[in-house]
């Protein structure tokens, strides 16, 4: 059997890699063999052209790239990807192929930050550990950290203005707040299920979902205006679509309790950036918790940074030592489909 030629550019498996050599040859590009952000789009282009089988990871490719890989024989291209927006999905269509991705690969990443950044924004676990370690609310130093008193009940002073639960707020529990969940697919019912251990109750607004679909998680299926009034904490698991672009915006704070929490481990682009600043110094909605930005890294003059209510982290939220273990399962079981004559189970259809 003459094998095919194909190009990787993400981590598979071993052993899966090992299978797919058995019916392709395997040439490393891209970030795979450069390193992540080493791969700019016209390097790409060259190294992966002439391959029937293209496996991206984060590389770019715009009309001109998949046209010219089509050009020159692909047939098959897969992004290693939740959301494959670094590729030409119309080109793609155009050129009569299917792009497979990997989506729901880090599912449990994203939940598991989800829920981390829940706790951290109700319980103010970042204001008060970054307070801590500037020094707020510390006595000076001692010479014997060891020459304690003999005090029981330990803590940290009387509750006076000057007190950490004063300046920093005691926070609120999760238990039986109400969570409203944008979005409902893979990330979203992951977040659901953790959610619900810790006493939550789910609000889910999806319209590509039916509501018996939804309900049969044991979350309540809503329109979007009652999950906005009731939602304690909204938090987004949207992709960027067209349709999407800049939908939560300051129509959707407007309906939200002004004790309203939102959380943000999709992507910014879903969000009004002036609309959902305006809302956090106005009082509209009581704060965040957010993991991405509309430009990343993000300027250092952005003013979620030094806002209080806010619990900023650096776009880490999809990213875990096993993630790559989750997309490169997908997508070896996607080629191997493709090689044997089946149907793929992972198709991006929208543009």
């Amino acid at each position: 059997m003459e094998k095919k030629k194909m190009v990787l550019c993400t981590q598979l498996p071993e052993e899966r890699r090992k299978e797919l050599e058995q019916y392709c040859d395997i040439t490393e590009a891209g970030e795979l063999k450069h390193g992540k952000g080493n791969a700019p789009e016209a390097q790409t282009r060259e190294e992966c052209r002439g391959f029937e089988i293209v496996a991206l990871g984060d590389e770019y490719a715009g009309a001109d790239t998949i046209n010219d890989w089509v050009d020159h024989g692909m047939k098959f291209i897969g992004v290693a990807k939740g959301t494959p927006v670094t590729v030409d999905n119309k080109t793609i269509m155009e050129r009569g192929l299917q792009l497979s991705y990997t989506p729901g690969r880090n599912r449990v990443a994203v939940a598991e930050f989800t829920i981390g950044l829940l706790i951290a924004m109700a319980r103010k676990i970042t204001l008060s550990a970054e307070g801590l370690h500037k020094g707020e609310h510390t006595t000076p130093a001692k010479d014997n950290i060891y020459d304690v008193p003999d005090v029981k009940n330990v803590t940290f002073g009387p509750l006076d203005e000057n007190h950490p639960f004063v300046d920093y707020g005691i926070g609120f529990e999760l238990y039986g707040k109400k969570l409203g969940i944008a979005g409902f697919g893979a990330i979203g019912r992951e977040v659901a299920k953790r959610a619900q251990a810790l006493g939550m109750k789910i609000l889910a607004y999806d319209p590509y979902m039916k509501a018996e679909q939804i309900e049969a998680t044991g979350a309540t299926a809503c329109d979007l205006d009652t999950m906005l009034a009731n939602c304690d904490i909204l938090s987004l698991h949207l992709p960027v679509v067209e349709s999407t672009m800049g939908i939560v915006n300051k129509d959707w704070f407007s309906k939200m309790k002004k004790t309203a929490y939102v959380v943000n481990t999709a992507r910014a682009a879903v969000v009004d950036q002036k609309d959902f600043v305006e809302a956090l110094q106005n009082g509209t909605i009581a704060g965040a918790a957010v993991d991405v930005y509309w430009e990343e890294p993000v300027p250092a003059n952005h003013p979620l940074l030094s806002m209080r209510n806010v619990v900023c982290t650096p776009h880490m939220a999809g990213l875990t030592t096993d993630v790559d273990g989750w997309s490169g399962e997908m997508m070896s079981t996607e080629i191997l489909h493709y090689l044997k004559g089946e149907d793929r189970e992972y198709i991006w259809t929208r543009v």
